[in-house]
This record gives C-alpha cells, sequence and structure tokens, in this order.
C-alpha cells in the first residue's frame, strides 16, 4: 500500500517537472540557427530539445535495423536462431539480471525477495529448468510451501528435473510428517537416481521405521555396491536389518524362518548382542543346546551383557544354584575384569549362599565411579545375607538408588536413553544409532539388577517403600523374570537370614537351596 503511494507521488512529480521544464524552454528567448543543404533553420529552445530527442531515437532505430539485419544475414548462412536471440536478446538480459538478483537475495538471507526476483526471471527467461527450481527452493525458504509444491509438480513433466522434483516434494511430506507418502516419492526418486547418496539414506530409515526389512535391505546392498559404505559398516548395518526382520517373523509366530534370520545376523555380526541372543534362543527351542552356548560365549567374549547371561541361564532354567555357577563358568573365565563379567558372578554366588566370595567377586565396583545401582544392591544382599545391622542394608541400598545406573542402551545422535534394543531410534529416526554405553545423564531406565531391591529389603513396609521409589525412578516396570538376578537362581531357592529384629515379607523363612 505505501509503496504504490510512493510510485503514485513520484509519477506526479516527473509529470510535474516535465511540464515546468517545457514552459520553461517555451518562454526562453534566443534560439538555434541550423543550416542543412543551404537552408536555414531557427529552432527555439524547446524545439531543439525536441529534435535533439528525434535525432537520438532515430539513431537507436538505425542501429536496431543494422542488427536486425546482421542477424538475417545470419540466418541466412545457416544460423536458425540468430533472428530469435536477436527479439529476444532485452529480454535476456532483464531476465538474467532478475536471476542474479534472485540468486544473491536468497545467499544473503532474504527469501521472499529472492522468489520476487525469480518471478521476474521466470517471465523473461522461458527457462523452467532454472527458473522453476530456483522459484520453489526460493517458496520454501519463504513459507510458501504450496507455490513450492505446485512449482515441483509442474518439474516433474521434464525428464531432466524429475528427480528434483521428487526429491523436493519428499522433504516437503517429510517436513508435514506424511511419511507414508515421502517413502512412495524416496522410492520414485531412488528409481529415478539410486546413486544419490541423501536419497540413499532417506530412503533407508523411512524403509526401516515402516518395517521394510527386506526393502531396506536391498536399499543397503545397493549403498555397498557403489561404494557409499565400507565394508564392516556394511556387514554391522546388514546383520541389524536381518535381526529386525527376524523379530518381526517371531511376531507373526514363524519359528522356523526366525530361526534363520536370527542365525544370518549373528554370522554377519557376531558382536550384536540382540542378534546372539536371538539365536541363542532359536538354538535352545529346537534343543541345541551346545550351539547355543557357543553363540553366547562368542558374544560374551566381544561384549558382556546381561541379556547373555538371561539367555545362558535358559539353556538350563531348573538347575541346582551351585550347578548354575559351575556352567556359568563358561562366561565368567572370559573378561574377567570387566564389571558385568564381576557383578554376574556376584549374583550367581549370592544364589548359592556364598556371600564373602560374592564380596570379593564385587571387588572395587562398590567405590567411586565405578559404583553403580547393580553393583550397590548386589552389597546390599551380601551385607543382608552375611546378617549386617540393617542401618547397613539400607544404607547400601539408598546408594544404590541415586548411583548412576550403569551401561544403558544410548542413542549415538541424540542422546536418548531406551529400555531395549530397536534398530531405530524412536526419538531422532537414526537407523543403528544405540549402543551400550553409560549415559552422560542420570535420567535414563533402571538395570535390571535393581528389581532385586524388594526382595532384598524384606520387610512389607520397606519393600512397598523400595518399590515406589524404583517406580519412580524406572520408565516402564521390568519383569523380574527376563533380570539377570532372578536368572540365576529362584528367589525361594535363596535363604537370606534376616537381622532379629526383622521380619521377612511372607514372615515364613524359605528353605535353604542344597
Amino acid at each position: 500500500m505505501i509503496w504504490s503511494l510512493l510510485k503514485i507521488l513520484l509519477f506526479v512529480a516527473v509529470v510535474t517537472a516535465v511540464t515546468f521544464g517545457a514552459v520553461w524552454l517555451a518562454e526562453m528567448p534566443g534560439g538555434a540557427l541550423v543550416t542543412l543543404g543551404g537552408v536555414e533553420f531557427t529552432l527555439r529552445p524547446l524545439e531543439g530539445v525536441i529534435a535533439i530527442a528525434i535525432l537520438m531515437m532515430a539513431a537507436w532505430a538505425v542501429f536496431r535495423l543494422l542488427g536486425l539485419l546482421l542477424a538475417v544475414l545470419r540466418f541466412i548462412n545457416g544460423d536458425d536462431t540468430a533472428v530469435s536471440r536477436f527479439f529476444s536478446r532485452g529480454r535476456e538480459r532483464k531476465g538474467m539480471k532478475a536471476l542474479s538478483d534472485s540468486v544473491l537475495a536468497l545467499a544473503a538471507g532474504e527469501p521472499k525477495e529472492a522468489l520476487s526476483r525469480a518471478k521476474v526471471a521466470d517471465k523473461y527467461l522461458g527457462a523452467p529448468d532454472i527458473t522453476h527450481v530456483l522459484m520453489a527452493h526460493t517458496a520454501e525458504r519463504a513459507g510458501e510451501t504450496d507455490l513450492a509444491e505446485q512449482t515441483y509438480k509442474e518439474l516433474l513433466e521434464s525428464d531432466r528435473t524429475r528427480f528434483v522434483a521428487l526429491q523436493g516434494l519428499m522433504k516437503q511430506k517429510l517436513a508435514a510428517g506424511d511419511s507414508v507418502t515421502a517413502l512412495k516419492l524416496a522410492e520414485a526418486a531412488f528409481k529415478a537416481r539410486p546413486e544419490n547418496v541423501e536419497v540413499q539414506d532417506i530412503l533407508l530409515r523411512l524403509q526401516a521405521e515402516s518395517s521394510d526389512w527386506a526393502g531396506a535391505r536391498a536399499t543397503l546392498g545397493e549403498k555397498a555396491r557403489r561404494g557409499v559404505l565400507p565394508r564392516d559398516v556394511y556387514r554391522r548395518r546388514d546383520a541389524v536389518l536381518a535381526l529386525s526382520e527376524a523379530q518381526a517373523v517371531f511376531d507373526d509366530q514363524v519359528p522356523i524362518d526366525a530361526r534363520e534370520r536370527a542365525i544370518e545376523a549373528n554370522r554377519l555380526s557376531p558382536d550384536l548382542v540382540p542378534a546372539a541372543v536371538m539365536a541363542a534362543r532359536s538354538y535352545i527351542n529346537e534343543g541345541n543346546t551346545r550351539y547355543a552356548t557357543r553363540v553366547l560365549r562368542k558374544a560374551w567374549e566381544a561384549q558382556p551383557h546381561p541379556d547373555i547371561a538371561e539367555a545362558f541361564a535358559e539353556i538350563a532354567p531348573d538347575e541346582r544354584p551351585d550347578a548354575r555357577l559351575a556352567r556359568f563358568e563358561t562366561l565368567t573365565n572370559l573378561r574377567t575384569d570387566h564389571p558385568e563379567t564381576k557383578m554376574l558372578r556376584a549374583e550367581l554366588l549370592i544364589a548359592t549362599g556364598d556371600f564373602p566370595a560374592a564380596r570379593r567377586a564385587l571387588g572395587n565396583l562398590v567405590e567411586g565411579a565405578d559404583a553403580t545401582s547393580r553393583s550397590l544392591a548386589l552389597m546390599a544382599a551380601v551385607e543382608r545375607g552375611m546378617g549386617a545391622d540393617e542401618s547397613v542394608v539400607r544404607g547400601w541400598l539408598t546408594k544404590a538408588l541415586t548411583a548412576p545406573r550403569g551401561p544403558q542402551w544410548v542413542c549415538g545422535q541424540c542422546g536418548k536413553v531406551h529400555a531395549h534394543w530397536l534398530p531405530v531410534c524412536d526419538s531422532c529416526h537414526g537407523f543403528d544409532t544405540l549402543a551400550w554405553v553409560t549415559p552422560p545423564a542420570s535420567d535414563f531406565a533402571m538395570p535390571g539388577g535393581a528389581a532385586m531391591l524388594p526382595l532384598i529389603v524384606g520387610a512389607p513396609e520397606a519393600a512397598a517403600a523400595t518399590e515406589a521409589v524404583v517406580e519412580d525412578v524406572q520408565p516402564a516396570p521390568i519383569d523380574p523374570s527376563k533380570t539377570t538376578a532372578p536368572a540365576a537362581a529362584k528367589p525361594e531357592e535363596v535363604y537370606i537370614p534376616p537381622p532379629p529384629d526383622v521380619v521377612l515379607a511372607d514372615d515364613t523363612p524359605p528353605s535353604r537351596a542344597n
């Protein structure tokens, strides 16, 4: 509105100035004497100015005619576009200037000005391969998504710009949260240009999010074939996809296919803990305990993990605590200095009632920076088993509830902690970004060993208080049957003598395991 008013005022001012100038020249005395072919002409000042303007226009017309004549001569000599270039030269100059102005405005962070100049360039140049792409990008930056989408759809009609249009529409749908349409566009863009790394990554992520594991493996294979991924990274991610495919088959209750995919995932990446656990359980289901033991032993040697110990306990779920302690030496004799190995051995010794040995097995895991919730909870169990005063036990439990939780499944991109391993982070949607590491912050899932706390505390009111604190700390309920500690022995098989003034929760001491 203000700009239109300014243009009107400027027009009025120019007309007024020209009028006053013409009147002033008309009233000015004197003139100019021009002799042409022996004939003299006397021109007043106003007439002189008009004559000069006419001469200038005549000179311009002569030069234009000469240019046209040259263009015709070039056309006669075989240059088919000479005449058309002559007539469009001015439009091209205006269009190229508008195009350069649009690019400069976009680089300067002025998307609205860039969009305005891009429209002018599109009007004069008539080259949609360039101007429409620029218009779509500037419209996106200016927040005009409808215009950008319409422009991208127009670009779909040309084979030259089809890929750019697909890529632009795909990003728009991703920004709008329409992952279904984005997946279809990503597939079309991948088909049009499979070597594009950005499209490969987006397609792989969308396929993983939609549980299209077979399609994701095909995309990953194409990335490896084109040399985008190192061989070791490809094997690792292919194992993750094979494992995810196996989990999906398990959900459909088709254990044969699941077993084959789980074994394949473990073969591709033996250090992938979920793959090793699933492969071992598939062997256990078919009664092949020797292969299950071998898979878990190799996985433990690569990366000790409580899920591996849990699966190893499932090989012989009803064995006595002393027999379990002996069988678990297959794992505990490996990586003896690893904290997970020390805590596993301590849990097994607690199950057999050998509390002093359990204390020695923990070593320095209850001191300083090495102390975690799980190791401190185990220390509370040791103290209770050795008949320590209730205040000592409660002191260890208090430390356990405020201590770091130890390693967790942490996303390497966004830092979110997950209670269970997932192929795709549910926060940042990163593929294969979860690693078993210690988080830098304290707000994360409670480890499985903390599920022992209600069993250790004993008294009903103390157990209720401890359970309340545990529920406040952990985001999801933990099934005690799936933790490492109960896997070492059933609760009723362990006898922990209480202090004289403490009564167990069920008021009846369980029988001691042999």
